[in-house]
């Protein structure tokens, strides 16, 4: 009976452990059995259509921005980038703004107020902007509205085998030097510089641009708010100006001051007709692809004085913004962070990265430092000098008023012209509880 049991026993114990046993896979098994929690819904690929505003009609032409447009659509299938440019950008943007008809992405116009940004332009992303150079620029309330397709600089864009054919065997480096560079050059057969007087918006690098730099402060603009006669002979305006009206006095520039020849000049200065511009560095791919060999065209700081050492600007190219008004704001912001950060816009058309961190990739902006002119940062325009600037009626940004003044058969006439305006806003200003 002893023996019976004890089997009993054992039975019942292996019973027990196969129960447990049991148990314990039953236990596993609501895990694995359990419905799976609901995949996350995957982010709704970008798709539709948008348009980007833009000056540069010839990377339109050339093919140079579907390009890039071509590269987006690989990464968003569904998405399409179309482009439209205006030639006198700076006066027809505003226009377009005012009817909501500015595209998706586009160029933020530089005489817009900053405190009319968020009637346009969308807020961008913190993320976007983090390491952007020019941090007053397209910025209000702490909020930014617009990147910088790159970093500028101005100077005299040259063709070394011109300054050869005419004995030219450095560049100048005081006025009195570019002076008598001009009288080779123009001795030689060759226009010594291609103002292109008659495309307007180069003339700009004679006016407010030049004054802008050549005074070592950057805040000059700004602070003509504070002046009832800003315009004087004996000041930087009356310098820049005046340089301008002897190499035209002289000779020294194109014959046919009003035609719009910008393209020709091109081709002009690829071909050593010409010997010089005074403009910023992104002209030199341009004239590069005019059909000049890369070692024939130099870069120098423009010495408008005749001292030793000279200033030289430190701009934003154009900022890019996405529109108030566009249905695809998402999609617009993509490719504005592509267009600005992931393309070869900057490094292909001479621009130093507009965050500041890259070396330039063109030989001729290397010369141009080799000069080791004193680089000057720009500041924004401020709201007070855009305000007055538009109450005067006076186009700083088209080139307009430089045109006139260089023609003036009395320059200091039109100066107190152009003061007597700018005393007449500033009144009406102050009157209304401005600067």
């Amino acid at each position: 009976m002893k023996g019976i049991r004890n089997h009993s026993a054992i039975r019942i114990l292996l019973l027990l452990l196969l129960l447990v046993s049991a148990g314990c896979e039953d236990g596993k098994r609501p895990s694995a059995e359990a419905p799976a929690p609901p995949a996350a819904e995957p982010k709704p690929e970008l798709t539709g259509t948008i348009v980007m505003l833009t000056n540069r009609i010839d990377l339109i032409e050339n093919g140079t921005f579907k390009g890039y447009a071509d590269q987006f659509k690989q990464r968003y299938p569904e998405t399409n980038i179309e482009f439209e440019g205006l030639s006198n950008y700076a006066t027809d943007i505003l226009v377009r703004l005012s009817t909501k008809d500015a595209g998706d992405v586009l160029l933020l116009p530089v005489n817009l107020p900053a405190k009319e940004l968020d009637y346009f332009f969308e807020p961008l992303n913190a993320a976007t902007a983090d390491k952007e150079r020019f941090t007053t620029f397209a910025t209000y309330n702490g909020k930014r509205y617009g990147l910088s397709t790159g970093t500028t600089t101005s100077g005299i864009v040259y063709n070394k085998k011109a300054f050869e054919k005419a004995g030219l065997t450095r560049v100048p480096q005081t006025l009195d030097e570019f002076y008598a560079a001009s009288a080779k050059l123009k001795k030689a057969g060759i226009i010594p510089l291609y103002m292109n007087y008659g495309a307007v918006w180069p003339l700009r690098e004679w006016g407010n641009n030049l004054v802008n730099y050549m005074t070592g402060n950057p805040e000059y603009l700004n602070n003509m708010v504070n002046k009832d006669s800003p315009w004087q002979l004996n000041n930087e305006w009356g310098q820049s100006i005046s340089i301008a009206r002897t190499m035209i006095a002289k000779g020294y520039v194109e014959d046919q001051l009003f035609s719009n020849n910008w393209e020709i000049s091109k081709n002009k200065l690829a071909k050593g007709e010409v010997g010089m511009y005074l403009l910023g560095n992104w002209t030199i791919r341009q004239v590069l692809d005019a059909g000049a060999e890369p070692e024939n065209i130099g870069f120098f700081p423009f010495p408008y004085d005749n001292s030793t050492t000279h200033y030289a600007p430190l701009n934003p190219d154009w900022f890019v913004g996405v529109s108030k008004f566009s249905k695809h704001k998402e999609l617009a912001e993509a490719w504005l962070n592509f267009f600005v950060k992931e393309t070869s816009y900057s490094e292909e058309w001479g621009f130093l990265p507009s965050e500041g961190s890259g070396e330039p990739d063109m030989e001729q902006y290397r010369e141009f430092l080799s000069y080791q002119p004193q680089l000057l940062e720009a500041t924004v325009q401020t709201d007070q000098f855009i305000e007055l600037a538009n109450r005067s009626k006076l186009s700083f940004w088209s080139g307009d008023y430089i045109q006139e003044l260089i023609a003036a058969s009395d320059l200091q006439q039109s100066f107190d012209e152009l003061n007597a305006k700018w005393k007449e806003a500033r009144a009406g200003m102050l009157g209304s509880g401005g600067p």
